[in-house]
């Protein structure tokens, strides 16, 4: 899964790197968890490219209530096209969601030890997200949850899974709603290449939610 991730790049390179006609208006955050709003890059009818936030977590638009938006915060590349809650947002409804890395704990000593991964030499992922909007009684719910997928060898030593980031090049192609071609999409969430990528530990203190800073990236010794 992923559970944690940082954006603090700067918003005019954002704006560059998604192709957004203005810079997003956003603060660096350091430890952003499921629940939160989070900037997402979608594209209009126009094939305009628009930023926007939108809830992490999903909730399809047949949902009876919220709730199940806590349990949706991703979606597996290997079912997305399949699962009736995911489907629809994913043929229709495809965004991207900026990040300058993301976190992850593994397992030693049956203690979870935090990393930080992040692009080598760059400060921006397009990370793979699906969108729904909800109408309830207090109007419409707009929600995104992230992509993962199998591990390239980097991730592989940390974590069963890593969210699914796309190559710039492929921008125009997830983002394009009239692309309903769900194989050539498919096609699209693959490990993105380890030596594009490096992970480092980090401390404990990013696996408290209500923390926040600079300081949660910094690398720290391994035990």
């Amino acid at each position: 899964m992923c559970g944690r991730f940082a954006l603090h790049a700067n918003p005019h390179v954002v704006a560059l790197q998604f192709g957004l006609q203005e810079d997003p208006g956003f603060e660096p955050r350091y430890n952003i968890a499921p629940s939160s709003d989070i900037l997402i890059v979608r594209e209009d009818r126009n094939h305009t490219r628009l930023a926007d936030f939108y809830k992490w977590g999903l909730i399809p638009a047949w949902a009876k209530d919220t709730s199940i938006g806590s349990r949706l915060g991703n979606a597996r590349a290997e079912t997305v096209a399949e699962k009736p809650a995911f489907r629809h947002a994913f043929k229709h409804w495809r965004c991207l969601v900026p990040a300058s890395g993301f976190y992850e704990w593994k397992t030693e000593d049956k203690k979870k030890l935090p990393y930080y991964i992040k692009p080598i030499g760059g400060e921006l992922f397009g990370l793979a997200g699906i969108t729904e909007e909800w109408n309830g009684p207090d109007g419409a719910v707009r929600t995104v949850c992230l992509i993962t997928t199998e591990p390239n060898e980097l991730m592989r030593q940390i974590y069963d899974r890593m969210p699914v980031i796309v190559a710039p090049d492929n921008y125009r192609i997830w983002l394009d709603g009239g692309n309903k071609d769900v194989e050539r999409l498919k096609g699209l969430l693959e490990p993105y290449p380890e030596k594009k990528m490096e992970a480092y530990a980090v401390s404990r203190a990013v696996s408290n939610a209500r923390n926040e800073g600079e300081a949660l990236i910094v690398p720290v010794e391994t035990p």
